[in-house]
C-alpha cells in the first residue's frame, strides 16, 4: 500500500529542522549568522563543498544499498564497516599490483572488493542456514576480526614509508568529477544501483519474492516460499555492495587505503537504510539529507569552533524526526 503523506508528518519535519537550528543558534550565541550559514550553506558553498558532499552521498548509496539488501532477504548485516574496510584494502592492493592500462585494474579491483565483501556476506548467510547461527552475531564478529588484522596490515607491512600517513602509497584513481573535489563516477554509478535496486525489487520475480520472504515470512511460507533459500543471496549481496563501498572510498575518494578510511560508513549506511524504510529510491533523499548533515557539522567546527559533541547532537536529533517523519 502506497504512503501518503499527510501535513502532519510535514509539521514534525519542520518542527525537526526548528529544533537543530535552535541546537546551533544556542551553541554559538557570539556568532548565530556565521553559524547558519556555515550548517546549511557550507556543504554546497563552493565546487569543492558541493563535490565532497555529493561524494560521501554516493558511499552512502552504495553501503546502504547493501544494508537494504539484506534487510530485504529477512537479515541484519552488521557487519558493513568491516566489509569495507577489507574490501577497500583488497582494492588497493590489486590497484598497486597491476598497470593502469585502458582502466583494467580498476575493474579488476572492483571485483576484488565486490569479492571479498561478498565473501565475509556469505560466510554470515550460510552460518545462518546450515547450523542457524544469528548473522547478526556472525557479521558482527567476522568484521570485528578483520578490521585490526586490516589495521596491522596498514601500519605495519603494506604502510608506504616515503610518507607520514598510516597507509598504502597512492593507487590509481576513478575518473573525477567537479575537480579538485574528490567526487568521482562513483556517484553516477552508486545512482544507476540504486534505480537498478528499485526495479529489481518491484518488477520482477525473485525480486518479489525476496521482500515478500524478508517482510513476512509465515505468508511466504503459505504462498509456497522458502524464506531460508533467501538468506544466503540476501547477505552475500549486502557484503559485495559494502565492498564496492570499499572500493569507492579507496579509488574515488581518498586514492589510497589508510587506517580508518571507513570511518563508521557501514553505521551510517545502517541508519540511512532505516530512514529509507528499506526503498531503494529514497535512498537518495536519505543519503542526500545524511551527508549535508555531517559534511554542515563539520563546517560549523571548522567555521566558528562548534564543539564535536554540538554537531554530533544535531545530526542524531536531525536523524530522530527524519525518523518520525517516515513513520
Amino acid at each position: 500500500m502506497k504512503r501518503n503523506y499527510s501535513v502532519s508528518h510535514f509539521f514534525i519535519l519542520a518542527l525537526g529542522i526548528l529544533f537543530f537550528t535552535l541546537l546551533v543558534l544556542a551553541a554559538n550565541a557570539p556568532e548565530p549568522a556565521a553559524a547558519m550559514a556555515a550548517f546549511f550553506i557550507g556543504p554546497w558553498n563552493g565546487v569543492w563543498f558541493s563535490g565532497n558532499t555529493l561524494d560521501a552521498v554516493s558511499l552512502l548509496l552504495a553501503a546502504s544499498l547493501g544494508a537494504v539488501a539484506a534487510f530485504q532477504g529477512g537479515c541484519f548485516n552488521l557487519g558493513g564497516e568491516g566489509q569495507i574496510y577489507i574490501s577497500g584494502l583488497a582494492a588497493a592492493l590489486v590497484l598497486l599490483s597491476l598497470p593502469p592500462v585502458a582502466g583494467m585494474s580498476l575493474w579488476v579491483a572492483a571485483l576484488a572488493a565486490v569479492t571479498a565483501g561478498g565473501a565475509m556476506g556469505f560466510i554470515s548467510g550460510f552460518l545462518k542456514k546450515a547450523v542457524g547461527a544469528n548473522e547478526i552475531i556472525t557479521s558482527f564478529l567476522l568484521s570485528g576480526a578483520l578490521v585490526p588484522a586490516t589495521d596491522y596490515l596498514l601500519a605495519g607491512p603494506l604502510r608506504d614509508p616515503s610518507g607520514n600517513l598510516l597507509a598504502t602509497k597512492a593507487v590509481t584513481r576513478l575518473l573525477r568529477i567537479l575537480p579538485p573535489s574528490n567526487l568521482s563516477i562513483s556517484f553516477g554509478i552508486s545512482l544507476l544501483l540504486v534505480a537498478a535496486g528499485h526495479f529489481f525489487v518491484n518488477n520482477t520475480i525473485f525480486g518479489y519474492r525476496l521482500k515478500i520472504a524478508g517482510s513476512n515470512p509465515a505468508f511466504a511460507h503459505y504462498a509456497g516460499i522458502d524464506a531460508s533459500r533467501r538468506w544466503m543471496p540476501s547477505m552475500t549481496l549486502s557484503g559485495a555492495l559494502s565492498g564496492l563501498a570499499g572500493f569507492f572510498a579507496v579509488a574515488g575518494t581518498y586514492g589510497r587505503c589508510h587506517v580508518g578510511f571507513s570511518g563508521g560508513l557501514g553505521w551510517n549506511a545502517i541508519a540511512v537504510a532505516l530512514i529509507a524504510r528499506n526503498r531503494p529510491l529514497l535512498l537518495i533523499p536519505s543519503a542526500l539529507v545524511y551527508a549535508a548533515l555531517e559534511q554542515g557539522s563539520q563546517s560549523a567546527m571548522l567555521a566558528i569552533g562548534l564543539r564535536f559533541e554540538t554537531s554530533a547532537f544535531i545530526q542524531a536529533a536531525a536523524l530522530l524526526f527524519a525518523a518520525i517523519q517516515g513513520k
